[in-house]
């Protein structure tokens, strides 16, 4: 995919959640997401943030998180999800899908990843399907396989992904994990509900470089 298509794929993705988003009961959105610091409501503000902060306001993010960008990212989220109702989490959502601002520092790609898993972190718990597209998610599946920053090069060392639903292979090794793109995605960035769905001789190994899932 080139930029263009990315940039496409991330509004389509943005305008489709937060229509899934306004069918959701009150209840639902205080429930625990895939994310195990997050509930469904800090997802969706974690996903409103990325095109609302410049570069100095990254810079005194960082700086209260003494360095760490997780812990920052963890922080923001759970503020924003105080600070707005549900449906001004959703408007905000729907008001980003048209732009191409991104947290600073990151590549096109980091988008469309966000909104792809932090999709499935939403609707997963909830017992909601949520299918991702086929080329954009293969696409996301590529890139964070080369990523450190994901993971994906340790956790996927040594194994061959096969995606059942699209018939794309990546990977080497002597390994393999079968499964949909969607599974094969969570559990490439570290997500245990991932696993559900996968077969082959490498879930075992894959399953040991993964957290515990947590309890809910």
């Amino acid at each position: 995919m080139d930029e263009g298509q990315i940039r496409a794929a991330v509004g389509s993705e943005r305008l489709g959640l937060a229509d899934f988003l306004d069918d959701l009961e009150e209840a639902e959105w205080a429930v625990r997401s895939l994310c195990p610091d997050w509930t469904v409501r800090e997802v969706v503000a974690h996903l409103t943030i990325p095109t609302r902060t410049s570069l100095p306001g990254m810079v005194v993010g960082m700086l209260k998180a003494r360095g760490d960008f997780h812990r920052m990212t963890s922080t923001g989220a759970r503020a924003r999800a105080a600070a707005s109702t549900p449906a001004q989490l959703t408007q905000q959502l729907r008001e980003s899908a048209g732009s191409a601002r991104r947290m600073p520092g990151s590549g096109p790609m980091a988008p469309l990843i966000d909104v792809l898993v932090h999709g499935q972190d939403i609707a997963r718990p909830l017992g909601r399907r949520r299918p991702m597209p086929a080329e954009p998610a293969t696409a996301a599946l590529a890139f964070v396989a080369g990523v450190a920053f994901y993971g994906g090069p340790v956790r996927l060392a040594g194994l061959v992904l096969v995606a059942t639903d699209t018939g794309h292979t990546l990977g080497d090794g002597p390994e393999q994990v079968r499964g949909t793109t969607d599974d094969l995605l969570l559990a490439a960035t570290g997500r245990p509900a991932g696993l559900a769905g996968l077969s082959g001789d490498g879930v075992a190994r894959l399953a040991g470089r993964l957290p515990a899932p947590v309890a809910r």
